[in-house]
């Protein structure tokens, strides 16, 4: 069964833990093409210690992190890399 419609819509964020307070970052991550690929990411990132809350936007390829403290990028990046994407690096907060 696939995660993604017949029309390639997929859902549009992976969610974990509250993403109230603590410290927001948002990394651009390239390779994302589906909802798998959502989960995959977001499930790989709430792994990690202080994390509270991960949002991930396939369409834009965004993810945003919500943390106890000032995330570690090289550890965020190995914990991406490890689910098969890449981050591009630390990126702007998408306007609402």
């Amino acid at each position: 069964m696939s995660c993604c419609s017949s029309d390639g819509h997929c859902s549009t964020d992976q969610t974990a833990g509250e993403q109230s307070g603590g410290i927001t970052t948002v990394y651009s991550v390239t390779g994302m093409t589906c909802g798998h690929c959502e989960q995959s990411v977001g499930s790989a990132i709430s792994a990690l210690d202080g994390v509270t809350g991960v949002r991930v936007d396939v369409k834009t390829g965004l993810v945003t992190v919500t943390s106890d403290a000032e995330p570690d990028d090289a550890i965020v990046r190995e914990a991406v890399d490890e689910a098969g994407y890449e981050v591009a690096g630390r990126a702007e907060a998408p306007a609402h």
